[in-house]
């Protein structure tokens, strides 16, 4: 949390890992928040609530009992990854996440056909066929723009696959054997290697101090899908 001490944190609450209430728990959006204000150094105050059993004062600023929520310096609280990480960028522009319009949607199906696998108990269903589709278009771009969704520099569309991408990998690996293929060799490498880049090492998402700082257990993210999946 890296910042001019002169600065306010902001604060921002996020779900506890189910059990241990001093955890950061296993929801990707909460993460995405959190890997923006870390890439962006922006100074932060953390809560970690207890999704089963709220306190009032969350449920006062929060009525649907959901996080992420975000506090900026106007004493108003947000719902909504999409809608706080604008707001960080708009308030902090500096470095900036912005990706441009032509890439904001790549691999904006993945998380869906992900939980439609995952839920599935059909496997002649289609769902893994979508999902296979989504990754392969992945691989394609990045192999043609990467090694980021927007080239040399991470960005807001990276900060929002990255934890989607944690939770496939795990959940789909513990709860059917899955894994993402092999020949999808530039999704792996986005997702877990560091490259070599215009003479610079470039620490591709897993690998980002931001990531490894931020992320859930994966018990906690085996945990989280369990009654989704057991459903």
């Amino acid at each position: 949390m890296a910042a001019a001490a002169s600065v306010k944190p902001v604060e921002v609450c996020v779900k506890a890992a189910t059990g241990a209430p001093d955890i950061v728990g296993d929801c990707p959006f909460c993460q995405r928040v959190l890997l923006t204000l870390e890439e962006k150094k922006v100074p932060y105050e953390l809560k970690l609530i207890n999704l089963d059993n709220k306190p009032d004062w969350f449920l006062a600023i929060s009525p649907e009992g959901k996080v992420p929520v975000f506090k900026a310096n106007d004493d108003k609280w947000v719902p909504d990854s999409d809608v706080i990480t604008q707001i960080i960028e708009e308030n902090y522009p500096n470095p900036s996440l912005v990706t441009p319009q032509e890439y904001s949607s790549v691999g904006s199906k993945i998380f869906s056909s992900f939980v439609k696998f995952l839920k599935s108990k059909d496997p002649n269903d289609g769902s893994e066929q979508a999902l296979l589709d989504e990754l392969h278009a992945l691989d394609e771009h990045l192999k043609a723009h990467g090694p980021y969704v927007n080239g040399e520099n991470i960005s807001a569309v990276d900060l929002n696959l990255a934890p989607k991408l944690f939770h496939l990998e795990i959940a789909l690996d513990h709860f059917k054997g899955w894994k993402i293929p092999e020949n999808l060799t530039y999704v792996h490498a986005y997702m877990k290697v560091h490259v070599w880049c215009a003479s610079m090492l470039v620490w591709l998402l897993f690998n980002r101090e931001s990531f490894i700082k931020t992320k859930a257990a994966e018990e906690h993210v085996v945990a989280g899908w369990a009654p989704k999946v057991n459903a």
